[in-house]
């Protein structure tokens, strides 16, 4: 049988997550307060599975009738094929510290990603950013983020395959996404896509009716990438699961880089690197900085600070203008989403009193409950770099001052688990 063969038959049912949308819509002291840092697992650069390098995971998901979960590789083919991991993590093995060991990671399958005529993806021609398993077909959805490069102009895709990786459909982008004009994307014209700045993310609605995905930063004709002086506007868009077809889009303003580099001109990025989605419009959002030598509290293995900042939000998108039918954001009146903050994963401490180090985090997805308490899970893209690591990331959502409240959390994202096993 194949590992992911966990598809039910029950029809889907529609679920609000209202009480999950209560309280990620605290203020935001008390916001801030609901995630909590439970532990840590880092496997090395270098770990190989099944003759495959272990590394660039960019998204995660789990599959709750299994308690197992699938990780997408963004290697465009340059290692091995172009594929996603099957994989287990016992959360008792996680640890608050700096050097916790990866004993409770254990992959169990890997699958190689098909092209529509059977192949696999050959190098540079897939950037696999971002994977959801769909309960109700049994099904994975996937994002390819396309490029805007000196090797070609490739654009982003959200597509559908088999548990078996085999090619099913292919979402209908808008051509707004397209990539087209210079390679740099500063010359008059120019539209789609920065390169690497595309769609790193995707979530599938709690209804299961809506595929969602986001740019990591603006496209070229709606304004500037991100920067230390100012943020840049991405555009998060909907497709309807049933019929692929492309639906609203919204307005996510990513905030400014967050810390210097280490010297001026210094590579900088921010991003809205993914997506989770607990209510009808609203999300936890993932946004990921990053400066070449900025001064962030904790060190990788080499000893040095790893230049990530990584910040959580609440995104609520039910009042933001529909973008859909503007093809450039330049100069247009519009309501982008709203954002608060849950947690800075700086502030969080190992036992020892160390600042957590963190890696390259562009995955999330719910985990499963702890001890009377949800879980999240997050997983770092360590760029096949020897000196990233490959790291997961267990938080709990913790009490908040008002018991009503964190009755009205746990409730909510229990009730959305539960949707998920039978839908």
């Amino acid at each position: 049988m194949n590992p992911l063969s966990t598809r039910g038959t029950r029809p889907r049912h529609p679920f609000h997550a209202l009480a999950v949308v209560a309280a990620l819509s605290l203020p935001l002291g008390a916001a801030a307060q609901t995630l909590g840092y439970l532990g840590q697992q880092i496997v090395p650069s270098g770990t190989v599975y099944a003759g495959t390098t272990v590394g660039g995971l960019s998204g995660i998901d789990r599959i709750a009738a299994s308690g197992r979960y699938v990780a997408i590789a963004d290697d465009r083919s340059q290692f091995q094929p172009a594929r996603f991991y099957e994989l287990s993590l016992d959360l008792s093995q996680f640890q608050r510290s700096g050097t916790p060991g990866f004993a409770g990671v254990s992959f169990t399958a890997v699958t190689t990603i098909q092209r529509p005529d059977g192949s696999a993806f050959p190098l540079n021609t897939v950037d696999p950013e971002a994977l959801r398993f769909n309960p109700a077909t049994g099904t994975l959805l996937w994002s390819n983020e396309g490029q805007r490069a000196a090797a070609g102009l490739q654009d982003p895709t959200v597509r559908e395959m088999s548990a078996s990786g085999v090619y099913l459909r292919d979402f209908a982008v808008p051509g707004r996404f397209a990539p087209t004009g210079s390679v740099a994307g500063t010359a008059p014209g120019d539209r789609g896509i920065r390169n690497n700045l595309a769609f790193e993310s995707l979530t599938l609605s709690t209804d299961g009716l809506t595929l969602y995905t986001a740019t990591e930063n603006a496209l070229v004709q709606d304004g500037p990438a991100s920067s230390t002086a100012a943020g840049s506007p991405s555009r998060i868009a909907s497709f309807n699961l049933a019929t692929g077809a492309a639906g609203a889009e919204w307005v996510y303003e990513v905030a400014p880089v967050v810390l210097p580099p280490a010297a001026a001109g210094g590579f900088t990025t921010n991003g809205l690197v993914e997506l989770l989605a607990i209510g009808e419009r609203e999300f936890i959002a993932v946004e990921r900085s990053f400066a070449v030598g900025a001064a962030t509290p904790g060190v990788g293995p080499n000893g040095l600070p790893t230049g990530n900042t990584i910040r959580l939000f609440h995104v609520d998108a039910r009042n933001a203008t529909d973008v859909s039918g503007l093809d450039s954001l330049i100069a247009a009146s519009y309501t982008p989403v709203t954002k608060t903050l849950l947690a800075d994963l700086s502030d969080f401490r190992n036992d020892d009193g160390s600042a957590l180090a963190l890696d390259n985090i562009e995955g999330l997805t719910l985990g499963p409950m702890v001890g009377g308490k949800q879980t999240l899970i997050l997983v770092s893209d360590n760029n096949f770099g020897a000196a990233q690591f490959t790291q997961f990331i267990a938080l709990e959502i913790t009490p908040v001052p008002e018991p009503a409240t964190w009755a009205l959390w746990l409730g909510g994202l229990a009730a959305l688990q539960a949707l998920r096993r039978c839908r």
